[in-house]
């Protein structure tokens, strides 16, 4: 396996795993699999474009690349707003559908499939404002750096770092904070954590916001390196599930492993076999640690 293969597996692994990260959150306070939550990552991409573009005609300067990348102070401001919006939409459709569903006392596979509905539905109002065609934050082709016999672009290795970041941050908050305490108190016994004084309420709107915050950069990060259409986050959901499973759900170190994994092995798969069978490494990874380990690499067992 060359290096190549590899830095390209951890740049789609930083990607996957930002998202899994989202879904691993959700999942672990709201006790549901969210199918909606890709349409967060795609929508995240159209705000940050959208928003972008407003600020290169209110100051074309901002547009202009900053040093070796591709993009301007533009997008790394657009970004920014992209999150709260995403996570803004994100409290809507709890508040429109979920929230109702569970103050009734909806069965779990009643969410699912509202979460089913609630993607289609984000997913063509989607391509109904910004259309099918595919989208780019920059249209110029951006020179790739060399180490050794490896290529990677400086905005490639900009996501990578940016990936660690945000893992780094998302573990401290977890691990160090009250509100990470409160959101660890929930997902283990939520009428207990009720009594215990925490906001219930309060913590399945932070869970939102951060997930759908951890969503629009993964976003973001696949418009940069890719293209932005409207079907991005149809095809990254298998790989997102695939990773939150492999990391364990409601670890979000688990879930960046578990993303890194899954895009190194789409790299091989596509070097060795070809292009095609990408999406088939996800489902087959899904399957295997269902059979072998249902916990995940960092899970406990319910």
């Amino acid at each position: 396996m060359s290096l190549q293969v590899v830095i390209d597996g951890l740049v789609a692994g930083a990607m996957i795993g930002l998202g899994a990260i989202g879904v691993t959150l959700t999942y672990s306070i709201l006790r549901f699999a969210n199918f909606a939550h890709g349409e967060f990552i795609a929508w995240g991409a159209y705000f940050a474009l959208a928003v972008s573009g407003f600020l290169g005609v209110l100051a074309p300067s901002l547009a202009t690349p900053i040093g070796p990348f591709s993009f301007g102070w533009s997008l790394p401001i657009a970004a920014l707003g992209a999150i709260a919006l995403t996570a803004a939409l994100a409290l809507l459709v709890d508040a429109l559908l979920f929230g109702p569903l569970r103050a009734k006392g909806g069965a779990i596979i009643i969410l699912v499939m509202a979460s089913f509905g609630a993607a289609l539905t984000l997913r063509n109002l989607l391509e109904f404002i910004f259309t099918s065609r595919p989208a780019y934050y920059a249209e110029g082709l951006q020179i790739a750096l060399r180490f050794g016999g490896v290529r990677a672009t400086p905005d490639a290795l900009l996501c990578l770092g940016v990936a660690a970041i945000v893992v780094v941050a998302m573990r401290f908050l977890i691990a160090k904070t009250a509100i990470g305490r409160a959101m660890r108190a929930t997902s283990e016994n939520p009428q207990l954590a009720g009594l215990a004084g925490v906001d219930i309420r309060k913590i399945v709107r932070i869970v939102w916001i951060l997930g759908a915050g951890l969503a629009a950069i993964a976003g973001i990060m696949v418009g940069l390196l890719v293209q932005i259409r409207p079907t991005m986050g149809l095809d990254l959901l298998l790989p997102l599930f695939a990773a939150a499973i492999l990391g364990g759900i409601g670890s979000a170190p688990g879930a960046l492993l578990g993303g890194l994994i899954v895009g190194l092995a789409e790299s091989i798969t596509v070097r060795l076999i070809g292009a095609e069978w990408r999406a088939a490494v996800a489902f087959v990874i899904l399957v295997a640690i269902l059979l072998l380990r249902p916990s995940g690499l960092f899970g406990r067992p319910e």
